[in-house]
């Protein structure tokens, strides 16, 4: 007679939870994946040979600016290291005074994004983007008691509207919440596209001060909303 055997038999384990199983361990040893967070970002230290450089690759890439001389005031207000922008593809109305570090890709942004969006989003041309203005000697947020606002520093541009051939103009206050999606679709892409050119950038998303505009800066960051 044959004695019975008292050893179980364990059933092969499927695949599939084999797999799931090593990816929980792996898992667990690296963590989990992270996106890499973009550079802090502080403004360089302003020299002579920075701002001629920044200038000249201005112009190598088509823009045609005036260098300005340096202004201080005494509550702590400037325009140093600022040129005008004479041309840079597309007229931008109101501006003054603009820090050249701003202006570079500021001119990108124009040339680049603007004209790119407008073709995708909306068939068609930009001929004029409307501004705030750039340099305005106030606190943040015009608010007393502030700290300087990048706008006292000629390091700042408020973007409001923009105007296409057909004569079509797409305001951020109406357009950013209104009912045409590809309007929409257009501004948040334009929005999108800043942030990865500036330091600051506010819309109407960032708070009700920011409504009506897109506020560009090259201060300490980065901040995008």
């Amino acid at each position: 007679m044959t004695r019975e055997s008292t050893t179980a038999t364990i059933p092969p384990m499927p695949v599939r939870a084999c797999v799931l199983i090593l990816c929980l361990i792996l898992a667990a040893c690296v963590g989990p994946s992270r996106k890499p967070a973009r550079s802090r970002w502080t403004p360089p230290v302003e020299t002579p040979e920075r701002f001629r450089a920044c200038v000249a690759a201005m112009r190598a890439e088509g823009s045609q600016v005036d260098a300005l001389p340096d202004r201080r005031f005494d509550n702590g207000c400037s325009a140093t290291s600022s040129v005008k922008l004479v041309a840079i593809g597309i007229p931008v109305t109101n501006l003054g005074a603009v820090k050249c570090g701003l202006a570079l890709p500021f001119a990108r942004w124009v040339r680049n994004d603007v004209q790119g969006q407008a073709a995708r989003w909306l068939g068609g041309y930009v001929t004029k983007i409307e501004s705030f203005g750039s340099f305005a000697c106030r606190p943040v947020n015009n608010q007393a008691g502030n700290r300087l606002s990048e706008h006292g520093r000629a390091n700042a541009i408020d973007i409001a509207a923009f105007v296409l051939k057909d004569g079509r103009r797409i305001t951020v206050k109406q357009g950013w919440n209104g009912g045409d999606e590809r309007v929409r679709g257009f501004l948040r892409s334009l929005h999108k596209a800043a942030c990865g050119r500036f330091a600051v950038v506010l819309g109407p998303d960032a708070n009700a001060l920011h409504a009506d505009h897109f506020h560009f800066d090259m201060g300490n960051g980065p901040y995008c909303r």
